[in-house]
């Protein structure tokens, strides 16, 4: 991510990529009106049919034993209240104490299980959404923050545990409980039961309305939240920008505005909750009032037994209660549904660049030739600017090409292409004589290793910044390639030579280091095709020497692309291609191209002074 200045500091927490997903209104209310984002846990949670079995045993037989004992009260108060009865008591209680062992064993191991399936299904669900991000092509990681993605792959998947366990159990349990309670009730008297049915309309519609509007404050709450942690994480990452202009102030008054927002956006989502809480249990509790009154009014009467109430009134407490768990549960259930829909957005976006259905086998061993035939290509984000324009070249086996060219000339582009992390509009590019968009991305890649201008270090050790090239790779084979490299030195004086970590983004070493790692990295990863981009572009004059000869060593018997300003490197290519506005307008070597006296040579004497003409 680049560096946030005082430019960086000025713009609101807010603020949104153009690539970032719909989240508007229009984009999102359709899909707020139900549950249904919550599918996409399904097939994460049918690969363990066998716990989910299991889970569904346990819901049930807990959810049977609560049922069965107003059963038993009705009985005891019906038939046990006697002396001659005393064994029947005894019976009942041992009967009770039965199925409280029961509700025991079946609610531990539904715990158990549904919330194993809980945490199960978050990690497969981060690991498969975390693959999918790596598959994306620049076109997605340049336009949307890393911030909000990390937001929605780790703050959105801890609110979807709770759908995917304990929350969706006790929505089950308590429709099993809503479902047995109903029809007991039925069976204990038909008259009550007719009765309670009308209540039930007045309990469901204000849950799903409200419910509704819990999920669509969810999905605000969440929106906001990553839109605060995109800009932290913006911030974070270049916070010696920020310290040397002075920003703190500003950088951290805006963060905390975007944490005041998402507070708010909580607070009407807990506010919402909280209603549709005490609105629906008041509901409940007046609806089983007025009901139980009528029934009392029949006992006083003599048309009903005090066990028959009292057996439908513990069925119509558990259907209450039923009601009520269902209206706090539907309120998590929609905050989840949010979270998924964010993270569902995420998995529907197609990578731009995908392999084929058959690829074309690249040849072996490798032959190391690249070629671009009459290529035009347009950035997504720049569709009416051509970044290359019918642009042809080839280089050979082993080969030198160095292209340069003023800035947005299409150099850096080249390579994007070649990487095939784009496809051009016209024309095509060729490894080996097989076109790039027809072969296995993998296996084109694994022909080409990139040095880049900015070095992608990781916070671990040396000898595992190295591996990165080859991840099989064996630490004598590490320290070979570092030696080569000209790294050897710097890293066996550091504190624990090549065990030493180095920091996110290698931030304890210096320009020249992190550059000499990377080349090390490449010499590991020995392909046929190696990629200069302004390798030694940001370096000191002494540092540039000693990067200069690592780049002999590794450009040797290879077929390399030099994307260069450095003079050194020029002039020591075999070709040098010049670029101007995506096209080529020279070609030569450097001393023909000076005595040209055109666009080269006054790129070189602006760049290098004396140097050029000597």
């Amino acid at each position: 991510m680049s560096e946030t200045t005082a430019r960086g500091a000025d713009r609101s927490v807010d603020q949104s990529s153009d690539a970032k997903p719909d989240t508007s209104a229009a984009g999102t209310n359709g899909r707020r009106r139900s549950l249904r984002p919550l599918m996409t846990l399904r097939p994460y949670i049918l690969r363990y049919p066998r716990m989910l079995a299991g889970a569904f045993i346990a819901l049930v037989a807990s959810a049977v034993a609560m049922l069965t004992v107003p059963v038993a009260v009705r009985r005891m108060i019906d038939f046990g209240f006697s002396g001659a009865n005393s064994t029947f008591i005894n019976q009942t209680f041992i009967a009770l104490i039965a199925i409280g062992g029961l509700l025991a064993m079946a609610s531990a191991s539904r715990f158990f299980l549904v919330n194993w399936l809980g945490e199960r299904v978050v990690a497969d669900l981060r690991a498969d959404v975390f693959a999918h991000l790596l598959r994306l092509g620049p076109a997605f990681h340049e336009t949307m923050r890393t911030g909000e993605v990390m937001s929605r792959l780790t703050a959105d998947t801890t609110q979807l545990k709770s759908s995917s366990g304990s929350a969706l159990s006790q929505a089950l349990r308590n429709l099993i409980m809503l479902s047995g309670a109903l029809v007991m009730m039925v069976i204990t008297s038909p008259l009550l039961s007719g009765l309670t049915l009308f209540a039930i309309p007045a309990i469901v519609l204000p849950l799903m309305g409200a419910g509704r509007s819990v999920q669509a404050k969810s999905r605000s709450a969440q929106d906001t939240l990553a839109d605060a942690s995109a800009y932290a994480a913006e911030n974070l990452s270049a916070v010696r920008t920020v310290q040397a202009t002075t920003n703190e102030p500003i950088v951290a008054g805006r963060f905390g505005d975007g944490v005041e927002r998402a507070f708010e956006a909580a607070r009407s989502r807990l506010r919402a909750r909280a209603a549709l809480t005490a609105i629906t249990i008041f509901i409940i509790v007046a609806s089983v009032v007025s009901v139980l009154w009528f029934g009392a009014t029949k006992v006083v009467a003599g048309e009903m037994s005090g066990g028959t109430l009292s057996q439908f009134i513990l069925y119509a407490l558990f259907a209450g209660g039923a009601m009520a768990e269902l209206s706090e549960v539907w309120g998590e259930l929609s905050q989840a549904a949010g979270a998924a829909e964010r993270l569902s957005e995420l998995l529907a976006i197609a990578p731009e660049i995908e392999a084929p259905a058959s690829p074309v086998a690249l040849p072996s061993p490798p032959k190391g030739t690249i070629q671009f035939d009459n290529v035009t290509f347009k950035y997504p984000a720049r569709p009416a600017i051509s970044a290359i324009e019918s642009l042809s070249f080839a280089v050979a086996r082993g080969e030198t090409v160095a292209v340069v060219g003023p800035s947005g000339a299409g150099k850096s582009t080249l390579l994007s292409l070649l990487l095939r992390f784009y496809d051009p509009q016209q024309g095509r590019v060729l490894v080996d004589g097989v076109a790039v968009d027809t072969a296995d991305p993998r296996a084109l890649r694994q022909r080409i290793a990139l040095v880049p201008q900015d070095v992608a270090l990781f916070a671990d050790t040396v000898a595992e910044n190295i591996r990165y090239g080859r991840p099989d790779a064996s630490d004598a084979e590490v320290e070979t390639a570092a030696k080569a490299a000209q790294a050897d030195g710097f890293i066996r004086a550091l504190p624990k030579s090549y065990q030493t970590a180095i920091g996110e983004r290698g931030v304890t070493l210096s320009g020249g280091q992190r550059q000499r790692i990377a080349i090390a990295r490449a010499i590991l990863r020995d392909s046929p095709i190696l990629l200069l981009d302004e390798a030694t572009s940001a370096l000191d004059a002494e540092n540039e020497v000693a990067v200069q000869h690592a780049l002999e060593a590794v450009m040797r018997d290879r077929t390399t692309l030099v994307i260069a300003h450095r003079l050194a490197t020029v002039q020591k290519a075999d070709r040098i291609i010049v670029m101007e506005q995506g096209r080529i307008v020279e070609e030569g070597t450097h001393a023909s191209l000076v005595a040209k006296r055109g666009l080269y040579a006054r790129l070189a004497d602006l760049q290098f002074g004396q140097q050029a003409a000597e």
